[in-house]
C-alpha cells in the first residue's frame, strides 16, 4: 500500500484533534455561554479530525464510500463519537461518578459504531478476531478521544497528555482505515481539492487558539479604549475580577428564581500565603498566585464561574447545584488541589486553603452570598484552616463580635488599656527568681479583663499584630528601665509572634527600643512558639540570629506541640526550651508525659540549652520536674501573673525573700549570652 495516504491523514487528523483539544481548554474560565461556543467548536473538530482518515481511505461498502450528501452518514458516528468523549471528561471534572462512567460506556459503544460504519478493518489489526479482538483498540480509542477535553492544575502534564491522545487517536484512525480499504487503496481524487479546505480549517482553528491563549496581553493592549473589559479580567491570573463576578452572580440568581433551582458561591482564602510574599518577595508570590488561577480554572466546571477578587482570595460561582454533598466534593477537590506544592524558581512552595460555603436561596438575596461566604471562611480559618465550612446564621453574630472587637483593639492601644502582666521564672535547685515572662492583657471597658487567646488571632487576620507586637516590645522594655530605677535588675521575656518573626527590622527595632530606654540587652529574652519557628525556618533562623547576636536571651516556647527536626533545632541560637504546659499537667500520672519530659530535657542539656516547665501548679508535679532535671518553673504553685507594681512590691517588700529575688537576676544563662552582650555594650 501506498504510504502517502495513510501520512496523509495522520498528519491531518492530528492537527485537527490537537487544535480541538486546546480550543476545549482555552473555554476554562470564559463566560458560561462563550465556554459552551467554544466547547461546541472543539467538539466539530474533534469529529472532522476522527472523520478525515475514512475520508481519505474509503473502504468499499462503507458509508464513507458513498457520495454526495449521503458521506454524511460516516461524519454523524465521529460526531457522536467526539461529544460523548467530551462529555465523559466533563462529568469526571465536576465529581459525577455515575454520569461519567455512564458517558464513558456509551463512548466506547461510539467508537464501536465508528469502526463498524467507517472502518470495519480495525476489527483485523488485532490477532484475535471479532469484538473482543478489538477491544483493545477500542478502549484506547476512547481514552484518547476523552483525554483531548482534559484539564489539570499541571499545564505542562496535561498539555502532553492532550497532544499523546491526539496522536494515539490519529494513528489508530489512520491505520483503522488502511486495513479496512485495502492494500490497493490509494487516496480518494477528490481529496486533493478537499486539502485546501482542510488547511484553511487547520489555520483558523490555529489563529482562534493563539487569540485565546493571549487573551490577557490583548486586554492590557484594549485597556484604554474598552476600560470596562479590562476592569473584568486580573491581569495576573486571567480569571475575572469581582466586577464581572458580581455581574455573573445576579443574572444567575434570576435564573435560579425563574427555574426554582440552587447555586453555591465559594469564598477560597489562601493558608500561608503571605510568608511566601514576605520570605522570597511579591514576584514569587505573583507566580504562586498564576499556578492558583490555572488550578482554578481546571478544577471549575463549564458553567462555574472563579474569580479572583483580590490578594490571595478567590471566589467561585456554582450553578444547578443538587445539595450540599456536590457542593462538599468540589470543595474538598478545590482544597487538595491548591494544597500541591507548587514549584517557583526551582522552590517548591506549600500553601493550603480555607474555603467558606453560602448556599442561595436559603433566606437570603444574592447580595448578601458573598459576604456570607467571607464569614464561613474565616469560621473554617479558625477550625484551624484548610478545610471548607458552610454557612451558619450563627456565624453573623460571631463576625458582628468578630469586627467590634478589632475596632475595640485599635481604640484600647490608642486609650492605653493594654496592659503587661508579668509571672516569675523560678530556679528549679535554688527557689530563686530568674525572670519574668510578660504576658499582654487588655482591660476592656465593658467586656473586662480581656485575655490574649480571645483578641491576638483576631489582630492577626486584621494586620494589627504588628502595631499590637511593637506595644508590647515598647511597654516591656519600658517597664524594666522603670524597675532598674526603682533598684531591681529584672529580666523580662517577651514573646514574638510568627509574623514578627518574618518582619525584617524585628531585631533593629528591639535594639533601638533598649538603647532608647538603656535596658541591656541580656535583659530580655524573646520567647518564640515552635510551632512559629518551623513555620519559615529560613526566616526564623535569620532572624534569631540576628537577636542572638544583639545579646538577647532566646527561648523556644511550647516545645513538644510542634515538629522540629533535631537537625534545624541545632542550627537556631537558642538558649532554653519551654516545655508545653500539658505535659506538664499529665506528668503525675501519664508515664508517657514523663518520657517525653525526660527526652526533652536530655535533649536540650546535650545541645546546651536549659530547659523551663511552664504550668506547674503542685509540689508533686515540681518534685518531678526538678527529678527529670528541668532547670528552671513557672507556673500558679509560685505566682500566678501580676501586674509590675505587684511584683515590685513583692520583690522589695519586707517579707525577706527580697534578697533571694535580687540576686538571682543578676546573671546570664549562658557564656555566649555574655560574650555578646560585652560586643555590644563596647560597640
Amino acid at each position: 500500500m501506498d504510504l502517502l495516504p495513510i501520512a496523509t491523514s495522520f498528519v491531518f487528523a492530528a492537527a485537527l484533534l490537537g487544535l480541538a483539544a486546546e480550543i476545549s481548554a482555552a473555554a476554562a474560565g470564559r463566560s458560561p455561554r462563550l465556554a459552551r461556543v467554544l466547547l461546541g467548536l472543539a467538539v466539530w473538530l474533534a469529529a472532522c479530525g476522527l472523520w478525515w482518515p475514512v475520508h481519505v481511505m474509503p473502504a468499499a461498502g462503507t458509508a464513507a464510500a458513498l457520495d454526495g450528501a449521503r458521506a454524511i452518514l460516516a461524519w454523524l458516528p465521529a460526531l457522536l463519537l467526539a461529544a460523548l468523549g467530551a462529555a465523559t471528561t466533563r462529568l469526571a471534572e465536576g465529581g459525577r461518578g455515575v454520569g461519567a462512567a455512564a458517558a464513558a460506556l456509551a463512548t466506547l459503544v461510539a467508537a464501536y459504531a465508528l469502526a463498524m460504519f467507517t472502518a470495519p478493518g480495525v476489527f483485523r489489526l488485532s490477532q484475535l478476531q471479532g469484538l473482543v479482538g478489538a477491544g483493545v483498540t477500542m478502549i484506547a480509542l476512547t481514552v484518547a478521544v476523552a483525554v483531548l477535553h482534559l484539564r489539570h492544575a499541571d499545564v505542562r502534564v496535561v498539555r502532553a497528555a492532550r497532544l499523546s491522545a491526539a496522536l494515539v487517536a490519529a494513528a489508530v484512525l489512520s491505520l483503522a482505515a488502511a486495513a479496512s480499504a485495502g492494500a490497493a487503496a490509494g487516496l480518494r481524487m477528490p481529496v486533493w481539492t478537499e486539502m485546501g479546505a482542510v488547511l484553511a480549517l487547520v489555520g483558523i482553528a490555529g489563529v482562534l487558539l493563539f487569540v485565546l491563549q493571549d487573551t490577557a496581553t490583548v486586554a492590557e493592549v484594549d485597556a484604554i479604549a474598552r476600560p470596562v473589559r479590562a476592569a473584568a479580567v486580573d491581569g495576573l491570573t486571567g480569571l475575572p475580577t469581582r466586577l464581572y463576578f458580581e455581574a455573573r452572580l445576579a443574572a444567575a440568581a434570576k435564573k435560579c428564581e425563574a427555574k426554582r433551582s440552587r447555586m453555591a458561591v465559594l469564598f477560597v482564602d489562601l493558608d500561608g500565603f503571605k510568608p511566601v510574599n514576605d520570605t522570597y518577595g511579591h514576584s514569587c508570590g505573583d507566580r504562586v498566585l498564576e499556578q492558583v488561577g490555572a488550578r482554578l480554572k481546571a478544577i471549575s466546571r463549564g458553567a462555574d464561574v472563579a474569580a479572583r477578587v483580590g490578594g490571595d482570595e478567590f471566589l467561585l460561582l456554582m450553578t444547578g447545584i443538587t445539595g450540599q454533598d456536590a457542593v462538599a466534593q468540589v470543595a474538598t477537590r478545590m482544597i487538595e488541589a491548591l494544597s500541591h506544592p507548587y514549584k517557583v524558581e526551582d522552590r517548591e512552595v506549600d500553601i493550603s486553603c480555607s474555603i467558606g460555603i453560602a448556599l442561595y436561596p436559603d433566606g437570603c438575596s444574592q447580595r448578601k452570598l458573598i459576604a456570607r461566604a467571607d464569614v464561613a471562611m474565616y469560621a473554617a480559618k479558625r477550625a484551624g484552616g484548610s478545610r471548607h465550612c458552610f454557612y451558619a446564621p450563627a456565624m453573623d453574630n460571631d463576625a458582628q463580635q468578630n469586627f467590634d472587637m478589632v475596632r475595640d483593639l485599635r481604640q484600647a492601644m490608642a486609650n492605653n488599656e493594654l496592659e503587661l502582666f508579668y509571672q516569675p521564672k523560678i530556679d528549679a535547685k535554688s527557689g530563686k527568681v530568674t525572670a519574668a515572662e510578660a504576658l499582654l492583657r487588655w482591660q476592656h471597658p465593658t467586656r473586662g479583663m480581656v485575655m490574649p487567646a480571645e483578641f491576638i488571632p483576631l489582630a492577626e487576620r486584621s494586620g494589627l499584630i504588628g502595631p499590637l507586637g511593637n506595644w508590647v516590645i515598647e511597654a516591656a522594655c519600658k517597664q524594666g528601665r522603670a524597675w532598674r530605677d526603682k533598684g531591681l535588675r529584672m529580666r523580662v521575656a517577651i514573646n514574638l509572634s510568627a509574623y514578627q518573626m518574618r518582619q525584617d527590622d524585628i531585631a533593629e527595632r528591639i535594639a533601638e527600643a533598649l538603647r532608647r530606654h538603656r535596658i541591656h540587652p541580656s535583659l530580655l529574652t524573646c520567647e518564640i512558639t515552635e510551632s512559629a519557628a518551623m513555620e519559615d525556618t529560613r526566616a526564623t533562623q535569620a532572624t534569631m540570629r540576628r537577636l542572638g547576636e544583639l545579646g538577647a536571651h532566646l527561648s523556644i516556647d511550647d516545645f513538644g506541640t510542634g515538629y522540629s527536626s533535631l537537625s534545624y533545632l541545632r542550627q537556631l541560637p537558642a538558649e532554653e526550651l519551654k516545655i508545653d504546659r500539658s505535659f506538664v499537667m499529665d506528668i503525675e500520672h501519664s508515664a508517657d508525659a514523663r518520657a517525653v519530659v525526660d527526652a526533652v530535657v536530655k535533649l536540650a542539656h546535650a545541645l546546651g540549652l536549659k530547659v523551663v516547665a511552664e504550668g506547674v501548679e503542685n509540689t508533686r508535679q515540681q518534685q518531678i520536674l526538678v527529678d527529670l532535671g528541668c532547670d528552671e518553673l513557672q507556673g500558679f504553685l509560685f505566682a500566678k501573673p501580676m501586674t509590675a507594681r505587684a511584683l515590685l512590691i513583692w520583690a522589695l517588700g519586707d517579707k525577706g525573700s527580697s534578697e533571694e529575688f535580687r540576686h538571682s537576676l543578676f546573671g546570664e544563662t549562658r557564656q555566649g549570652s555574655r560574650q555578646s552582650a560585652r560586643s555590644v555594650a563596647g560597640a
